[in-house]
């Protein structure tokens, strides 16, 4: 009877806006159509599995594997796919209870397995339910925003929409103003936004994070003009935030908080499969211990282990790996590579 009537609680403090989570991740999830050739190669009777992504789903998931009480905050569809895209995420341990829905289908991307993560998606997301996002949304969850530890979302979720871009601003700015963390990744797609508008974004919403995830030279080049990391972080910095993050192909990643620079090598994993969804693993994780309370280098330090082992599993979220792992590949990784004290700037 005490858990019925706990649940029932929950339940209503969930309709209240009055829960508490560690981490919320705005953003759409996609169904994921994963084909068994190179893209340019497919022709009829080419294999495909069925999954479910997007960069919202991934960063979740490994929130949620960290450790952190997760939810998504997000508009799906009426079609068929949405029970077991819902489902999935649920089984990654994700609450859906915020999800909105929407009279749209859900979109969806085609993709081959990739172990640089340099690759070109073909999507399907125009006027899906994702790109309804909106401010009456992100109204709709101000309760949930302005108690949550730390929000993630993306440049991506932003260039669904004038209305998921306005949406992505209103939530920053909630999280934000209430003192929360924001991690944000401008993950630059250049079929789904043009330069100007990704760098307007970004320009707007790197003084409210915590924590900008970046890759180089992909993102760097497109949005602040090189392919140098360090000089990537620095232009980051001097956009707002406070603490960049650059991912430099799957040896290293460069760390900025503004002490100096300090590259941290990568765990290697001996047998990649596909490294979709590796960057967003790496936020979601790295957040997830922030929220937790950990120090900025430990939940580093989580983010790169569980992104290199991430790369063992096909999709966004083939491999999401339990923390415990996570934990014994960082320090071993730590005892092997000892980090060095920041390099300031000149």
């Amino acid at each position: 009877m005490a858990g019925r009537a706990a649940a029932r609680a929950a339940a209503r403090a969930a309709t209240r806006g009055d829960m508490r989570y560690d981490v919320l991740v705005l953003g759409e999830v996609l169904v994921e159509i994963h084909a068994g050739t190179a893209l340019r190669e497919a022709a009829a009777g080419t294999p495909a599995r069925i999954s479910y992504s997007g960069d919202a789903l991934n960063a979740a998931a490994a929130a949620a594997a960290a450790g952190a009480r997760t939810a998504l905050l997000a508009v799906v569809g009426d079609d068929e796919l949405s029970v077991p895209l819902l489902r999935r995420a649920t089984g990654l341990g994700v609450d859906v209870s915020h999800v909105r829905r929407a009279p749209h289908p859900n979109g969806a991307y085609l993709l081959s397995a990739d172990t640089d993560g340099d690759r070109e998606f073909v999507y399907w997301r125009t006027r899906s339910a994702g790109s309804t996002l909106a401010p009456r949304h992100v109204a709709s969850w101000r309760g949930l925003l302005t108690r949550c530890g730390a929000l993630v979302t993306s440049g991506i979720t932003g260039a669904l929409s004038p209305s998921s871009r306005d949406a992505v601003l209103a939530a920053a700015r909630l999280v934000h103003g209430a003192g929360g963390h924001l991690t944000y990744d401008p993950n630059f797609r250049s079929r789904l936004t043009g330069r100007a508008e990704a760098r307007e974004l970004l320009a707007r919403i790197a003084p409210l994070t915590g924590l900008l995830k970046t890759s180089c030279p992909a993102d760097a080049l497109a949005l602040v003009d090189t392919a140098d990391p360090r000089a990537a972080a620095a232009r980051c910095r001097a956009l707002g935030a406070r603490t960049v993050a650059v991912t430099a192909g799957a040896d290293r990643l460069l760390l900025h908080d503004g002490s100096g620079a300090v590259y941290l090598p990568v765990p290697v994993n001996p047998e990649p499969v596909d490294a979709t969804g590796a960057g967003d693993c790496f936020s979601g994780t790295t957040t997830a211990r922030i929220a937790l309370g950990d120090t900025l280098t430990d939940a580093v330090a989580y983010g790169v282990a569980a992104a290199s082992l991430s790369v063992s599993g096909r999709g966004g979220t083939g491999r999401v790996p339990a923390f415990t792992e996570t934990v014994a590949l960082a320090a071993a990784h730590r005892r092997a590579f000892p980090l060095r004290p920041p390099r300031p700037d000149r």
